[in-house]
């Protein structure tokens, strides 16, 4: 018989300590069934209890301002706290209960890459779903020496869940147009795409100029990877591809991109992005003007700094 004490320790190494179920299945001795089992009773009997974050933690002022104005329904602004890193924490764990909530009711689930989505998975309560897939929908980003690079995200998000994940082998640019075509005809790439299509859920960030031009094999080709691209143009950078100011992707008519094609992401009913530093106010904003995303997790800093903007005129 399942001890209290059992399910107190599993709780603790669960919620306290971030083990991730096949941690703990390997710790404890047990099926990973079991101990998903064992912390639903351990809620059950009272031993985990959970404190509903308060609205106060939010600007819904500043949300319903910018909501209206842009026109987009899912807008949450937190609070700015005296401690930035008590910031940080807050937006990761509300971002965080907010994508779980959407993946709990979703079958197939695409991610990218990045510190603010690997901050975010270690928030995840996780769980056991069966019936879920989460993919790349897009190629690699060549960060190979980081924790936060793409194909061991979209691992590390399906091991939170004990889930089948499946990744894009292939960099994010191929500037040559055949290349491109034949590694997207291929197999394993295919099984991949078709899968993604079938995306009910996006969670990803904003990318910038910059943080293309940070990796070394896209800053040397920058002019091949963006052909005919205004670069001083460059608001940001969604699901791979560069859009300006208000919007509008700049690259459509030679896309490098390797991966899911723009319309199909853009079908996907719920894309979901978290925007925490200032330095991407100009992609934030231009990304609301496009309504690239359903739904966006921002701060009051990064929300002021888009009015300053607006008011200056750009």
């Amino acid at each position: 018989m399942v001890t209290q004490e059992l399910l107190a320790n599993l709780a603790q190494d669960y919620y306290q300590a971030n083990m991730n179920l096949a941690e703990l299945s390997s710790k404890y001795h047990l099926s990973r069934y079991l101990v998903n089992k064992y912390l639903d009773e351990a809620r059950e009997d009272g031993i985990v209890t959970f404190t509903i974050q308060s609205p106060d933690v939010r600007n819904q002022q500043l949300e319903r301002q910018l909501g209206e104005y842009f026109g987009i329904k899912n807008l949450y602004i937190l609070k700015n706290s005296a401690d930035p890193k008590q910031n940080l924490d807050n937006i990761n764990r509300f971002a965080a209960r907010k994508v779980e909530s959407y993946i709990l009711q979703s079958h197939v689930i695409g991610t990218t890459w990045g510190s603010v989505i690997y901050n975010i998975i270690n928030e995840f309560h996780g769980g056991v779903l069966e019936n879920s897939v989460f993919t790349q929908f897009i190629g690699e980003n060549m960060k190979y020496h980081s924790e936060a690079g793409s194909m061991r995200m979209v691992e590390r998000i399906a091991d939170r869940f004990s889930s089948e994940y499946m990744t894009l082998a292939g960099p994010l640019y191929i500037v040559k147009d055949d290349t491109r075509k034949g590694m997207m005809e291929e197999i394993a790439a295919t099984a991949t795409l078709k899968m993604a299509a079938r995306m009910e859920l996006i969670f990803t960030s904003l990318g910038t100029l910059d943080s293309i031009k940070s990796i070394p094999t896209w800053s040397k080709n920058v002019n091949k990877i963006f052909p005919q691209v205004n670069l001083e143009q460059v608001a940001g950078l969604a699901y791979g591809r560069p859009y300006d100011i208000y919007g509008n992707f700049l690259n459509q008519h030679h896309d490098t991109t390797f991966g899911l094609d723009l319309n199909t992401i853009l079908q996907t009913p719920i894309r979901f992005v978290v925007v925490k530093s200032t330095f991407k106010t100009k992609a934030l904003l231009g990304a609301l003007r496009g309504h690239l995303f359903t739904d966006v997790v921002t701060n009051e800093m990064v929300a002021q700094r888009i009015i300053f903007e607006l008011r200056k005129g750009n």
